[in-house]
């Protein structure tokens, strides 16, 4: 089976059994919160209005953010509530920033999905995307050892033709679409509603020899800062070993 048609119950019980996984893994732990931070840092606190990650998966980010609302296509006890990206129960204009964790590349419209955050977004109000990088580590990475298809070279559709595809969307995933969408004049017109204030891509050696919570661990925890030096050192020359990918959205 592709998982271009997983079940949604099927993606559901892949993150009850990452939620197992993070619990075995400190270093996978002191990781993300470092992540997190990085996400925590770019939110506008200028503005009053909810904060609302979407696809919150297990939720970890109120490590860092503690009054976000955390939320997500399933029901789970550290879910705040459920919602879908493209039809949001949110009031106009009554969030100050959304958070996407590895969820961008999960949107199969993204146009539609833009123009609903849009919708909910105050003034100013910021989207915050983290998200693969897509360098020649990137693609060997997320090419060969992640199970999602990269997607570099398929065509993205930005807004669905019917309501009932955002509805009853399908499970997508195109792990390359934020560097293709964000690192190319072509989408530019498309994103005219937004400033991007923020971009910047970074190696996470660190995060990819962690094994992520898929695969093994290669290093132990002890010598998780020398690995932050070499990510320092190897973030210098990102088109060859970034694996990761923030950016910072604006809504005019």
């Amino acid at each position: 089976m592709s998982d271009q048609n997983l079940p949604e119950d099927q993606h559901n019980i892949e993150i009850h059994e990452n939620l197992k996984r993070w619990q075995n893994k400190p270093l996978l732990q002191k990781i993300y919160l470092d992540f997190y931070k990085l996400i925590a840092v770019q939110l506008n606190t200028q503005i009053q209005g909810k904060i609302v990650e979407l696809g919150s998966g297990i939720g970890n980010l109120k490590m860092v953010i503690p009054n976000a609302i955390c939320t997500d296509i399933f029901s789970n006890s550290w879910i705040d509530q459920v919602e879908n990206a493209y039809k949001l129960s949110f009031g106009n204009e009554s969030i100050s920033n959304i958070i996407l964790f590895d969820v961008w590349h999960h949107l199969e419209f993204p146009g539609s999905a833009l123009a609903e955050f849009d919708r909910v977004l105050k003034k100013k109000g910021r989207i915050i995307l983290f998200e693969p990088a897509m360098s020649l580590a990137g693609f060997v990475v997320y090419g060969l050892f992640h199970h999602e298809p990269v997607g570099y070279f398929k065509k993205i559709t930005w807004f669905a033709l019917e309501k009932s595809e955002l509805v009853n969307s399908r499970y997508y995933a195109a792990q390359a679409n934020a560097s293709k969408v964000f690192y190319s004049s072509k989408y530019k017109p498309l994103l005219k509603g937004w400033s991007l204030i923020h971009i910047r891509k970074f190696s996470a050696i660190s995060y990819v020899l962690s094994g992520g919570y898929s695969k093994r661990q290669l290093y132990p925890v002890k010598l998780l800062p020398f690995l932050k030096l070499v990510d320092k050192v190897l973030d210098s020359i990102s088109f060859i070993f970034a694996t990761r990918l923030i950016i910072v959205l604006e809504k005019k």
